[in-house]
């Protein structure tokens, strides 16, 4: 017998987390369990009823209902607050291939989304990703990337100035007095996105997060005026390969085999023309990461402009 009949706090803490879990409320086994009467039973279901409703604004959000053929009760979540068996694989496969994460971090993040998924499919969404993830191969530097990620990310949040200690690609190290604006994720690696607080650069400078040394904010803010906020969806389209640079245009000829998959890569791209499979290109973009991709296409691509 469960030593929780006496108490009726810890009584409904324990039939919450089973709630929680997924798992059904079967009354004789409860009754007996805890050496209760099926009346303080039911009373228990209508006081986590009535919390239930006291703590979430819609009618219906979470609720605790009686299941007729499984004859117990069981907790009913919207679909916006309970991921879907299929979601949840989805974002393990994702952050597998991302490869973005120590094992350190990865293991337990990939745990934590499984148990989303409901509790009969948590084996199949486990064992369906359990190869993979056995054979996960993180990136080279090996650095735990969340605790940077949230700091950064709450002096952004205050438009807070910060003092960046940051170790290049040569190994070359230097300090440098930033105006975070943003972090990004793109082909494997999280970057801190910012402008020189001396101003002498109007353009946005990158830096890979696994690269920061330290940082700490200076307690001062600075002011963006709202028409000139940094705007990372539209940053977004126009940096190839995070190479940051001033905004360009450049305009190109593509008589590859898929103009989707241009169009896919560079979404500021319009076409101008097409003529005989061949294709006159135009895109705005930040840097030199273009000329990186460009010179990729081989004979596909012909530079105009």
């Amino acid at each position: 017998m469960l030593d929780y009949g006496s108490s009726k706090g810890f009584r409904l803490i324990h039939m919450y987390e089973l709630l929680n879990k997924g798992q059904v409320l079967f009354k004789e086994q409860l009754v007996q369990a805890f050496g209760i009467t099926e009346k303080t039973f039911q009373r228990d279901i209508d006081d986590l009823r009535t919390y239930l409703c006291s703590t979430h604004f819609d009618e219906g959000e979470v609720s605790i209902k009686y299941d007729r053929i499984k004859g117990g009760y069981y907790l009913v979540r919207m679909e916006r607050e309970w991921l879907t068996n299929q979601e949840v694989l989805a974002l393990c496969k994702i952050l597998l291939e991302s490869r973005a994460f120590c094992k350190e971090e990865l293991d337990p993040l990939v745990d934590k989304l499984v148990t989303q998924a409901s509790p009969d499919a948590r084996h199949e969404v486990a064992e369906i990703i359990r190869n993979e993830k056995f054979h996960y191969v993180p990136l080279r530097h090996g650095q735990a990337l969340m605790d940077s990620i949230w700091g950064l990310s709450q002096c952004i949040l205050k438009s807070e100035y910060i003092e960046m200690t940051y170790r290049r690609g040569d190994g070359a190290t230097g300090v440098y007095p930033l105006k975070p604006s943003a972090i990004l994720f793109s082909e494997y690696y999280f970057y801190l996105i910012g402008f020189m607080a001396d101003e002498l650069r109007d353009y946005p400078i990158i830096f890979r997060v696994d690269r920061i040394v330290s940082f700490r904010g200076m307690g001062e803010k600075f002011h963006v005026p709202y028409g000139k906020k940094f705007n990372e969806g539209e940053f977004r389209k126009r940096v190839q390969f995070m190479y940051s640079g001033p905004l360009r245009i450049v305009t190109f000829e593509y008589s590859g085999h898929s103009v989707e998959m241009v169009l896919d890569r560079l979404p500021t791209a319009e076409i101008i023309k097409e003529e005989a499979g061949v294709y006159t290109i135009r895109a705005e973009v930040y840097g030199d990461g273009i000329d990186m991709w460009l010179g990729s296409q081989g004979d596909a691509v012909n530079v105009l402009d």
